[in-house]
């Protein structure tokens, strides 16, 4: 059932797609010429190599950044001034991801951005090749493996589990069935401390009005069983610490999940004269990055106990408020760190009586902006400005601690450019490497068996379906 065929679904979401996708069981006819469905115009798009297969683009169009492993072809291209990440599957297919993700997006839940579907796509012979969905790259996010060839915390795997739940639990609670939860199918952006998810593979999803336990439980079960298995590939790939327990991890994201579902879903039982624990419930999700519209309040039978449910409507509390406040459109973590900065700026510069908001103009003015100004022009592609500012200030806070006294922001960003930041940026071989690896994953486009059996002696008759390393994809 299409989802504009279920009137019970949020208006949002009923209004979002410019394409009615099929079911992708049913072969349907392919247009007999180019077609490129798009939310928005770009006369750029029409000049792209479509009558070639994806893997084999003109290098001078691609932008070489990490991929993550897939099923299908992906590739990163520039058009114009943006960068899309282009994934080649079948019309049915292509079709109805870029509904979903159209409908997530105006739910406004982090996802990959849907820019256009290309079907009716044939080679110079006149032979049909596959439909292309068009993404927008989600800039400064990395697939999970790129992570790890980086120099990070020895906690990486917890942080990245924290940010699945909270993703799993937003999708969830719009009625979001994933059916195919793996940290491949996940891109994550520094946020801070922590991190943050977002969905770029939504092939098996489904988008109901609500989904039942059975289905929240399986979705979570399924995503435990193949994070064990992608953190086991990577242990075997000396790529995890040695002390990481991968199951234990795999637990981790069971727990966290139904804990943050609990802290947004429970009813509360109060006294009448207990009133101020509704505060305490709305501030702790505050706290953990979800804003409140409205309270569901009754009252039992014998008047002696109020129930309480909280209506949560989304996450970034302190995103929305720097954004007030600054303009700066940032993710939840670093919002909260830069919000504290000002805050200190404000205590700082004897302004607590002071509007907030010209605070902040200052704030942004001297403190923030001449801070970003000095990433080196190399790294700006790698690091958002809001999480080098969030490092910065860590970097500046252990200097001031080991010299006794404060240290001056210019010399701590002099200090974490030339000592750290280098060491956490990835060069071009270690991104080749990962997009390498990436590729070998790729069992659904012949082209990628020509370098497999150029290695083989004619007489060898390889089989890609009967690659044991293939075969795992397929599942």
């Amino acid at each position: 059932m299409s989802f504009n065929d279920n009137p019970q679904l949020d208006p949002r979401a009923l209004k979002a797609t410019s394409v009615k996708a099929e079911d992708p069981a049913t072969p349907s006819d392919e247009p007999a010429s180019l077609k490129i469905t798009s939310a928005s115009a770009d006369p750029k798009m029409f000049t792209l190599p479509w009558e070639q297969p994806l893997s084999t683009w003109p290098k001078d169009i691609l932008v070489n950044l990490p991929r993550g492993i897939s099923r299908h072809i992906v590739r990163f291209v520039r058009v114009g001034d943006a960068v899309y990440a282009m994934k080649e599957i079948t019309s049915n297919v292509a079709e109805r991801e870029y509904e979903l993700l159209r409908q997530l997006q105006k739910l406004n839940l982090p996802t990959v951005q849907p820019i256009a579907v290309v079907t009716g796509r044939h080679d110079e012979h006149g032979n049909p090749l596959e439909a292309i969905l068009v993404t927008k790259h989600l800039r400064f996010s990395l697939p999970y493996r790129a992570l790890f060839a980086r120099a990070l915390r020895p906690d990486t795997a917890e942080r990245l589990i924290d940010a699945l739940a909270v993703l799993m639990v937003r999708l969830h609670l719009a009625g979001f069935y994933w059916g195919d939860v793996s940290l491949s199918n996940v891109l994550f952006l520094k946020d801070a401390d922590a991190f943050s998810a977002f969905l770029i593979d939504a092939e098996t999803g489904d988008l109901q009005v609500e989904l039942t336990q059975g289905q929240r439980e399986y979705d979570i079960d399924l995503a435990r069983t193949n994070i064990i298995g992608e953190l086991m590939d990577l242990s075997s790939g000396e790529l995890l610490p040695p002390d990481v327990d991968e199951i234990e991890v795999g637990n981790r994201l069971v727990d966290r999940y139904h804990s943050l579902w609990s802290a947004l879903t429970d009813t509360d039982k109060f006294n009448p004269n207990e009133m101020w624990k509704i505060e305490k419930r709305v501030n702790r999700l505050n706290e953990l990055g979800f804003d409140v519209d409205e309270l569901e309040v009754t009252t039992t039978e014998d008047g002696k106990r109020v129930l309480v449910r909280p209506r949560v409507v989304d996450a970034g509390y302190a995103n929305r408020r720097l954004l007030r406040l600054t303009g700066l459109d940032v993710q939840e973590n670093q919002a909260r760190r830069l919000l504290n900065d000002l805050d200190a700026y404000r205590a700082s510069t004897w302004r607590d009586g002071e509007d907030l908001e010209i605070v902040a103009t200052d704030w942004m003015r001297e403190v923030f902006e001449p801070t970003v100004r000095m990433i080196p022009p190399e790294y700006r592609s790698q690091i958002e400005p809001a999480q080098f500012f969030h490092e910065v200030l860590d970097h500046r806070w252990f200097m001031a601690e080991k010299a006794g006294h404060d240290v001056p922001m210019a010399d701590a960003v002099q200090s974490y450019v030339q000592n750290i930041l280098p060491k956490q940026m990835m060069d071009a071989k270690t991104v080749d490497d990962l997009n390498a690896e990436a590729d070998s994953g790729v069992i659904d486009d012949e082209s990628t068996y020509d370098d497999v059996t150029a290695h083989h002696d004619e007489d060898d008759d390889y089989n890609p379906e009967l690659d044991q390393d293939a075969a795992v994809w397929a599942h």
